[in-house]
């Protein structure tokens, strides 16, 4: 019964990473990545966004439980894993412990990033340019964001292959390759993204 409970998170912790927390964050990525437009063009799209109907109860179901119960589950495979890296320093073993630290890294960061964002506008801040700007304008904020972003991108991207093994989907050796590069490919072009987007925000 353990087993079959352990089997159960474990799947629905994968899941959860690519559907819904993984299609949000490309979905948030490409919102931000507006401010390329110009400020006016971010604001147009940020707005949107603050304004979809149901917006508490999209984001409650949609983002914070999925993302709570991933952190969670993500804190007890990372604290009672067993890493056998130094003994075989495989490609995959590595990315199995930065797996581990990205998830870490990401979850902080998330969460200083909803106090700064979400947290702030429940008080009557505005989610606008110039409350980003204000924030990357710190240069320890920004490279604290830029870390914060590419952990995210490399949690995500790293998970996806995770993903497409655990649920059956690339079961050959040949397949796990195709997708390992696939997998670079999607966090190689989010990087891309992210980048471009922290630096138009200065």
């Amino acid at each position: 019964m353990a087993g079959n409970r352990e089997f159960f998170n474990r799947r629905l912790h994968s899941l959860l990473g690519v559907i819904p927390i993984g299609v949000f964050l490309v979905q948030h990525l490409v919102v931000n990545h507006f401010i390329t437009g110009g400020p006016e063009s971010f604001n147009k799209a940020a707005d949107f966004m603050g304004n979809l109907p149901f917006q508490i109860v999209l984001e409650t179901v949609v983002i914070y439980l999925p993302i709570l119960f991933h952190a969670i589950y993500g804190l007890y495979i990372a604290f009672t894993a067993n890493s056998n890296v130094n003994k075989y320093g495989t490609y995959r073993n590595w990315m199995y412990i930065l797996q581990r630290i990205s998830g870490v890294i990401t979850l902080i960061f998330i969460a200083w990033h909803v106090w700064q964002t979400r947290v702030a506008a429940a008080f009557g801040a505005e989610v606008s340019y110039d409350m980003m700007h204000d924030i990357l304008s710190s240069p320890f904020m920004f490279v604290f964001y830029l870390v914060g972003v590419l952990s995210t991108i490399f949690h995500f991207a790293n998970g996806l292959w995770s993903f497409l093994v655990s649920w059956g989907i690339t079961v050959s050796p040949r397949s796990q390759v195709i997708s390992t590069y696939v997998t670079i490919g999607v966090f190689i072009v989010l990087a891309f993204i992210a980048v471009q987007t922290l630096i138009a925000f200065v």
